[in-house]
């Protein structure tokens, strides 16, 4: 397990704009690519971003379908347009950590973070539906510009799952 060093942080409302994608975990790719599409229509907007690109994960089915969001913050809110849509990240308090390597190490970050989260008695706004997780607000935030940095073993990831009230 790798080590972590997690912490609990207050969080405001965020706007963004996003892409939603109904993928498998082994054909992720399918939703990641759209982020290229996402920053092109915003820039093309004149559109600035208010932060890092980020998958949202709604629902989350190791063995099926996942609802999943490519997305980015913005500071205020443009006309949604085909694909492309608009929405509030909901405030509130999250568990965060910041891991530095390939996005393949991500699934062992995220099982450390559970862990920890469960031994510091947090509870996850996330509920269990029929073997899927269905989140309240559940992100993967990419920090690192693959243009600026492409060695993917060097690129810095900010995990922020909700916690229920």
């Amino acid at each position: 397990m790798p080590e972590i060093q997690p912490a609990v942080v207050e969080l405001e409302e965020q706007p963004y704009v996003f892409i939603r994608g109904s993928v498998r975990m082994d054909s992720f790719a399918a939703i990641a690519d759209r982020l290229g599409e996402l920053i092109a229509w915003l820039t093309g907007q004149g559109i600035e971003f208010a932060g890092a690109p980020f998958f949202r994960f709604n629902s989350i089915d190791m063995e099926g379908e996942s609802e999943v969001e490519a997305g980015l913050p913005v500071d205020s809110l443009p006309e949604p347009e085909g694909d492309i849509r608009v929405g509030m990240l909901p405030g509130g308090r999250y568990a965060t950590v910041t891991h530095v390597g390939h996005p393949d190490q991500l699934f062992d970050v995220i099982t450390a973070l559970r862990e920890w989260a469960g031994q510091e008695g947090l509870v996850w706004d996330m509920r269990e539906v029929g073997g899927s997780e269905l989140w309240g607000c559940r992100l993967e935030s990419y920090l690192t510009d693959p243009r600026v940095e492409p060695d993917m073993n060097k690129w810095e990831m900010e995990l922020a799952f909700r916690l229920a009230d």
